[in-house]
């Protein structure tokens, strides 16, 4: 027997399972990545150690009104480590240096307070000046241009007004727009509502090259880096993180330059050929990653990969917060047909794009292929709803799963941790 364990919420979940069974592992490396430093030495020292750019320092003087990009609430991103030492060297280049930190929600709902002490500390809440981006705010939007893929470009004025642009995040695989990180500090996370959609139309996300570790050809990141250079980002420093979300490597610099620095580190430690299975079992990394149903369909998207037609996924993800879009929700509450819901959003026009509608067409592209069972914390009935089977620990979903396929022996592929999994076919 060998033993199963699952990142879970802000804990684990595991199961034993005969090691015949196991088809192979997928596993990313970040865990047996020894960094040369600790994680304040490794922020300081890739700042200090641009890539394709001056230092921030420098970059600061003479720019009074500076403002960062920072992530919400649903992403690791060690800012406690990240922003100080960015702060430090703005002010450094500037002492009267007038700074906002701009909460790069994209179409997420609001940051609230304790979340963003929870993720800058104490002191920068005290300290600094925070505004919380909302993507429906149209007095506070800037038109900026026409995207490469014809969608209106409206951006935060916070942002587009400051004399210098910055922004601080974290590099992992995204499941369309190839790696999290760079550019997308701008877009979606400082965009209106409108260009979000206008980006993830169907069009794009049915896109070959729209795929966790892709980003030549993907022509949703295309669209993401026009709108950062349109909008003058100007620096960035960006983390690797690993299971523990402790800092193992950070990229400082140009906000294309040194994130593909950055997704070629992590690429190197995430990227494996698909096992094909019977059974997948995966999470979506555990917290704040799996803290609602939409955001679990990235993990699901990795797992699809080794799934077999037919086959089942088992996805861990605690859904404290419920199913995180209402859009997503109706879509599959009100029709029980996955392959009915997928052919109507592929005939959606860009200009029309709905909300959640690009989370909806990956997952329903996921269920026209597989069956999935959810083990989570979220009402039953609304599993059932979402067209997937509720379960509540690792051994019960394998049991769910093994019936399903009527099948005791179903050969299974383990992805401990779907969202830091780069899988290709």
């Amino acid at each position: 027997m060998t033993e199963i364990t699952l990142p879970y919420g802000k804990g684990h979940i595991g199961a034993p399972i005969a090691e015949e069974r196991i088809a192979g592992w997928i596993r990313s490396r970040l865990d047996e990545y020894r960094p040369p430093a600790g994680q304040k030495e490794l922020a300081e020292q890739a700042m200090a150690a641009p890539i394709g750019s001056p230092a921030l320092a420098e970059l600061a003087q003479g720019k009074n009104k500076v403002v960062i990009l920072c992530s919400d609430h649903t992403r690791p991103v060690p800012s406690r480590y990240l922003l100080p030492p960015m702060l430090e060297q703005i002010r450094q280049g500037n002492p009267q240096a007038d700074i906002t930190l701009l909460v790069a929600t994209g179409c997420h709902r609001g940051s609230t307070a304790q979340e963003l002490e929870e993720k800058f500390g104490p002191e920068i809440m005290a300290r600094e000046k925070i505004v919380v981006h909302d993507c429906d705010n149209e007095e506070h939007m800037q038109y900026m241009g026409v995207l490469p893929s014809g969608g209106p470009l409206y951006l935060n004025q916070i942002a587009v007004q400051a004399d210098l642009l910055a922004a601080e995040g974290f590099i992992e695989p995204h499941f369309f727009a190839g790696f999290s990180g760079g550019r997308k500090s701008v877009l979606p996370g400082v965009a209106a509502r409108q260009t979000v959609y206008a980006n993830h139309c169907a069009a794009f996300i049915a896109d070959s090259h729209s795929r966790a570790g892709c980003l030549e050809g993907n022509p949703i990141h295309r669209d993401m880096v026009w709108a950062a250079e349109r909008a003058g980002l100007a620096f960035i420093v960006n983390a690797v993180v690993d299971s523990r979300k402790r800092l193992i490597a950070a990229f400082a610099g140009h906000f294309d330059q040194a994130h593909r620095k950055g997704a070629d580190f992590l690429a190197s430690l995430c990227r494996d050929k698909a096992i094909p299975a019977d059974i997948v079992i995966t999470s979506n990394n555990g917290y704040p990653l799996d803290q609602n149903i939409y955001q679990a369909v990235k993990g699901i998207s990795t797992a699809e990969l080794c799934c077999r037609p037919g086959g089942v996924i088992i996805m861990a993800a605690q859904c404290q917060d419920g199913v995180g879009g209402d859009g997503f929700y109706r879509a599959f509450a009100e029709n029980r047909d996955a392959g009915d819901i997928l052919q109507k959003i592929l005939a959606v026009p860009q200009q029309q794009t709905q909300a959640d509608q690009w989370q909806s067409q990956i997952f329903a592209r996921a269920l026209v292929k597989c069956r999935v069972i959810l083990i989570s914390d979220a009402p039953d009935q609304i599993v059932r709803d979402l067209h997937m089977i509720p379960a509540h620990s690792l051994g019960e979903a394998l049991i769910l799963a093994e019936q399903t396929l009527g099948d005791p022996q179903a050969r299974i592929a383990v992805i401990p941790e779907g969202i830091s999994s780069i899988v290709e076919e």
